[in-house]
């Protein structure tokens, strides 16, 4: 899915306030702190509550395998002023139960309201369409979850309506507004097209 400039470690993508690189063993005990927060994991349907601190090396590990093998591209997210603090996790990788590629990320609650997470989920956006050769791009958000709508709707994401997802951490399915982003979108939505 992503080429080989996204698959060495030393790769990160800099905006204006934030860091986007590769997750760390170190970044772990944030992870856990952080993601492990009831309000933050309760809107993710892979996060569990309470978080299993094995299972967070587990998924740095893996993060790191996959973006090694450019299966998708999972980046830490830290603030320019502390780079080695992660505060939030962003990826694009295979979309859990259809073919395609997904859009995924979660934010600290100390950075909720900042407009952190809609500048890193741009930022991967745009290195899908541009360093991938992606085509289409989904995501979903729980009906409940305001916030992670307005991160997809700001990064050009079209809504499709709503379904059913599986949420294995929280043992079952919730109802999600999917959404939907294609290349001729991106590009449009930059001035390209």
């Amino acid at each position: 899915m992503f080429p080989d400039l996204t698959r060495d470690d030393v790769f990160r993508i800099e905006t204006r306030r934030l860091w986007l690189r590769w997750p760390r063993a170190r970044d772990a005990e944030a992870i856990v702190r952080l993601a492990g927060e009831r309000v933050v994991a309760e809107m993710t349907s892979q996060i569990p509550h309470p978080i299993d601190p094995l299972g967070t090396d587990a998924f740095v590990i893996d993060a790191r395998r996959g973006n090694a093998e450019g299966e998708g591209l999972v980046m830490a997210l830290s603030l320019r002023s502390a780079p080695a603090a992660l505060i939030g996790v962003v990826s694009i990788g295979p979309h859990p139960a259809r073919p395609g590629a997904h859009l995924g990320y979660w934010l600290g609650m100390p950075h909720w309201g900042k407009g952190l997470m809609s500048e890193a989920a741009a930022t991967m956006v745009d290195a899908y369409f541009a360093y991938a050769g992606g085509e289409v791009l989904s995501s979903s958000a729980m009906i409940s979850n305001g916030a992670s709508r307005r991160v997809l709707e700001k990064c050009g994401f079209v809504r499709q309506g709503s379904e059913r997802h599986a949420f294995p951490a929280r043992g079952g399915e919730r109802e999600v507004d999917v959404f939907r982003l294609t290349r001729a979108e991106w590009s449009a939505e930059r001035g390209d097209g």
